[in-house]
């Protein structure tokens, strides 16, 4: 420890350039990412253990103010990988998975808010719990479980090679179920509070807190609509594949920074400009943004998982608990039951019903995002000891119960492509 503590103290006293620190994740990344196949597992998860080892749990060379600084980068990779999702969705492949995807997406994502919910309100109870506390919380908690991290899954699916039907309906799974994890959280998150204020001789316009994330996922999808039918006017235009991709990046980042400044969900914004693309272009154009979208992820894989990985922080496990492990455990059962139930009642093939459950699990930025806002809103909104205690919970255990899905996921879908025999390399 004292080792340790030396050389946090080294890294505190020097002011080492952001383009230094951004180089060296992404040649050790590289290396370290290579390594993690001696042991059969996906490169991220080395990208994410060199994070670890670099930010605050570590030598602390990826402090808060560093992450929060370089966090545009994390913004310009999920971007990207949104829109490669996008691309992945082209109408006659979800017409072959037919009704069966809609489905699943529904199924999995109400199924693992109602068994987290359920679960987590009656241990609660048990514990002693006033139903008045254990209801709004057991509600946020529910809210938050449907959120995913695609970027886990989509860096397994492309590091792997994957093809195949498991592959098309994770690609649609990861990318939908944003949107209604937004409606998901909206309508929990505003009953929740609800539930307190009313207790308090108050009350609350749902409707009105409904307004929002509805209002988000409108315009995701429209700026996204229109953001894909402007790029697919000018890259008529061009001739050379380099034009191609700066246009491409611009976009992006252009796309991305006007979902920063309304607020609203980057990730289905630049996926419906994926979707947008890949329906209405020719199929040489696609092609050619696609081999340029494939030569830059790798990189930007490295960057985001590393930063990731320094957002781990080792000591919030300790606040674990018996609440994270239910939470852990709820959401697992939740989403995989949720998804094999959609397979059988959408009536996919076997595999879907078997391993789509597997590939879902990640969860990270998105779901501390929805934890921040709960304990931001709770506190704004001057709900007393019980909305503190609420928020505080749920941003402590979503925090640490984090760690742990962004460490299996990558693997269990990995496992999931596998046995499906999708995987063209290992």
């Amino acid at each position: 420890m004292h080792y340790l503590h030396s050389i946090q103290t080294f890294f505190h006293s020097v002011n080492i350039p952001y383009l230094l620190i951004v180089g060296l994740i992404t040649c050790i990344g590289f290396y370290v990412g290579k390594s993690m196949k001696l042991f059969r597992l996906p490169s991220i998860i080395g990208f994410m253990l060199l994070g670890l080892l670099l930010g605050p749990s570590g030598f602390d060379l990826l402090n808060e103010q560093v992450q929060i600084d370089l966090s545009f980068i994390t913004e310009i990779a999920l971007g990207f990988v949104a829109l490669s999702i996008g691309m992945e969705l082209k109408l006659s492949t979800l017409r072959k998975l037919g009704k069966s995807i809609v489905v699943i997406i529904f199924s999995e994502s109400i199924f693992a808010f109602i068994l987290v919910t359920g679960v987590i309100y009656i241990f609660e109870i048990i514990s002693g719990m006033e139903s008045t506390t254990a209801l709004p919380l057991a509600l946020i908690f529910g809210s938050i479980a449907p959120a995913s991290a695609p970027a886990g899954t989509v860096a397994v699916i492309k590091e792997y090679r994957a093809k195949g039907t498991l592959t098309n309906a994770l690609y649609a799974v990861v990318g939908f179920d944003d949107g209604l994890g937004i409606i998901i959280f909206g309508f929990a998150s505003a009953i929740a509070k609800n539930i307190i204020i009313s207790t308090n001789g108050s009350s609350v316009n749902i409707l009105a807190m409904l307004f929002k994330p509805l209002l988000e996922i409108v315009f995701s999808i429209v700026i996204g609509v229109i953001g894909g039918y402007i790029f697919n006017f000018l890259v008529t235009k061009l001739k050379s594949q380099r034009d191609v991709f700066i246009l491409t990046f611009g976009l992006i980042l252009s796309v991305t920074g006007v979902c920063k400044l309304l607020d609203i969900s980057l990730i289905l914004t630049n996926m419906v400009i994926g979707i947008i693309i890949v329906n209405n272009l020719h199929h040489s154009r696609v092609s050619s943004i696609g081999e340029n979208l494939s030569d830059v992820m790798p990189l930007l894989f490295i960057l985001f998982f590393g930063l990731a990985g320094a957002n781990l922080h080792l000591s919030a496990l300790p606040s674990l608990g018996l609440l994270g492990l239910i939470y852990i455990l709820s959401r697992t059962a939740g989403l995989m039951g949720g998804a094999t139930l959609g397979a059988v009642w959408g009536r996919a093939e076997p595999k879907l019903k078997k391993y789509l459950g597997l590939g879902i699990l990640s969860q990270a930025g998105v779901a501390i995002g929805l934890a921040l806002i709960v304990k931001r809103q709770f506190y704004q909104m001057d709900l007393g000891s019980r909305g503190d205690f609420i928020g505080a919970t749920v941003l402590t255990t979503i925090t640490a119960t984090c760690i742990i899905f962004e460490l299996i996921g990558p693997i269990t879908t990995k496992i999931g492509l596998q046995k499906a025999g999708e995987i063209s390399k290992v």
